[in-house]
């Protein structure tokens, strides 16, 4: 019975000391991380691979690396671009632990050191840069940022896989003045294109007139149909073109008629020295006798044809002297 109880006892310390060993030895390493071995504090040439690895107990001490792409987004950083506009850009670096053991030894720590070159680099770039670049050309940008991250990171075992510029922050004032330029330049395309229509459409007019002046009654028939095009859609008002012919016709008629009451209301010419009384129309016309008989004849003679009064006697309702013939 004691001798069962000793072997019994001896087994269990056995399986403690295994225990204990185990839980010194062996570790655990995971598919997407690498073991970095420090033996006494020097960094072991050879890394673990994933899975169940053993370690000397006390002297080895195990380091795990992920090597998985990290996501370091870069806090927005503020600088003045090559063209004197002031912005604010943000960034987010993509990267990877290219060799573990350069990783753990030659940094202290890579995450915060990746995060402080990214943002110098970011701001340096933001100097080197113009704002139109900024906005619309940003892969050349990204490469350059790119490679002043990736320079200092080799020494470090880091693998920077792309660097990519998130978003750029404008001013206000900024804003306004390219949304204005922006405006512009659409009001301008508009106003050309505008422009090349109506020179297409004064072709087709030019086009139509020539055909619709060679025949009138397409005119008329444009009349009419722009007439039923307009009665078709109900409105209240109906707005009828008024030909030109016509307007035409009406203002040589009214300029005829100022014309002739022009002429009625002419007043008559003076009679002078050897020049003939005008006779108003309608009003028959006498002939005068020649001045040299009209001196040689008697005052008291009357004319052919009419009756000359006798003498020493006046006609009735005439007041005047008695004419003499002298002896």
């Amino acid at each position: 019975m004691l001798i069962f109880d000793a072997v019994l006892g001896a087994v269990l310390g056995a399986i403690g000391l295994v225990g204990v060993w185990a839980g010194l030895s062996l570790r655990v390493v995971q598919q997407f991380q690498r073991g970095v071995v420090f033996r006494f504090g020097r960094v072991r040439p050879q890394l673990r691979e994933p899975g169940l690895v053993a370690l000397m107990p006390v002297a080895d001490r195990l380091r795990r690396v992920n090597v998985q792409i990290v996501t370091l987004p870069i806090p927005a950083q503020e600088g003045i671009t090559r063209d004197n506009v002031t912005v604010r850009v943000d960034a987010v670096v993509y990267f990877r632990v290219e060799d573990p053991v350069k990783a753990i030894v030659n940094v202290q720590d890579y995450n915060f050191a990746i995060s402080q070159v990214a943002q110098t680099s970011l701001r340096s770039i933001i100097g080197k840069s113009e704002l139109d670049d900024l906005l619309a050309n940003r892969e050349p940008i990204n490469q350059g940022l790119e490679l002043m991250i990736d320079s200092p990171a080799l020494g470090w075992g880091i693998e920077i896989d792309r660097v990519e510029i998130k978003d750029v922050a404008l001013p206000e004032s900024m804003k306004r003045s390219m949304s204005r330029q922006a405006e512009a330049e659409r009001e301008r395309r508009a106003r050309i294109i505008t422009a090349d229509g109506e020179y297409q459409a004064s072709a087709r007019l030019s086009e139509a007139a020539a055909v619709m002046s060679a025949t009138p009654a397409a005119l008329q028939l444009r009349l009419l149909q722009t007439v039923v095009e307009v009665a078709a859609e109900k409105n209240s008002t109906l707005v009828l073109p008024f030909p030109v012919e016509l307007l035409r016709f009406l203002d040589s008629a009214t300029d005829a008629h100022h014309r002739s009451a022009a002429q009625a209301e002419e007043p008559p010419a003076e009679v002078g020295t050897g020049a003939a009384e005008a006779v108003a129309p309608g009003v028959e016309q006498l002939e005068l006798p020649p001045l040299e008989e009209l001196l040689e004849q008697s005052p008291l003679d009357a004319p052919d044809g009419v009756a000359h009064p006798e003498p020493g006697r006046r006609e009735s309702g005439q007041d005047g002297p008695r004419v003499e013939r002298a002896g």
